[in-house]
């Protein structure tokens, strides 16, 4: 098997980081980390290894790969068995199209509740722009989790769909974002999940003094 490496940014602010992390984990690639500070020089290097200065970028042998949905699909055909995605054709294109609107949409959210995983508001006003944001999340899990039973969005095991909503899960718990039972069920399956408990305690042992960039990486 070729040696594979994973580029991150901080596990306490990069939630593509943590997406990417999860997916190569999922798949049970075997990967080294490499952190980068993304300070100004190590933005020139990482332009240098990725045309879109982007984060997560996973490099296994002579492939390179650095969009989260790209690396997904990627792992899912060299590990065809790990189950990234789920086995029925009209479930797999439900998963992928949830995945996709994490992927390209919810900036409001972004913006307004940056992922932190030291951090806990025990009270924290959401502007505006944001809520119609949070209501859709809460309605796709909601559509998720009915067709499939739960407790994943797709049913028994973790899916693409889970690793791109596990940030989700961290900010509302960051900022105490009131969840109805069943979506409080399904965050706590996530934050417990072994993976995210392991990425947790890294983000937690990261020194406090961490380069915060205007945008989200």
């Amino acid at each position: 098997m070729a040696q594979a490496t994973l580029t991150i940014s901080s596990k306490n602010y990069s939630s593509w980081s943590l997406r990417g992390w999860l997916l190569c984990r999922m798949a049970g690639l075997d990967f080294k980390e490499v952190l980068v500070e993304l300070d100004e020089d190590a933005r020139q290097e990482l332009l240098l290894l990725s045309p879109s200065v982007l984060v997560p970028r996973l490099t296994h042998g002579a492939v390179t790969v650095w969009d989260t949905l790209a690396i997904a699909e990627y792992l899912n055909e060299i590990e065809p068995d790990a189950g990234l995605w789920p086995a029925d054709i009209a479930v797999r294109a439900r998963c992928r199209a949830v995945s996709g609107e994490m992927h390209s949409g919810f900036h409001n959210l972004r913006s307004a509740l940056p992922m932190n995983l030291k951090a806990r508001h025990e009270r924290f006003k959401i502007f505006s722009g944001a809520r119609p944001d949070v209501e859709r999340v809460k309605a796709i899990w909601t559509e998720c989790l009915e067709a499939s039973g739960g407790p994943w969005l797709f049913g028994t095991a973790p899916t693409v769909a889970d690793a791109m909503y596990a940030p989700v899960c961290t900010r509302f718990r960051t900022y105490a974002v009131e969840l109805e039972p069943d979506f409080a069920a399904y965050s706590e399956t996530v934050l417990s999940w072994p993976l995210m408990v392991e990425w947790t305690e890294g983000a937690l042992a990261e020194p406090e003094e961490i380069i915060e960039l205007e945008v989200e990486f």
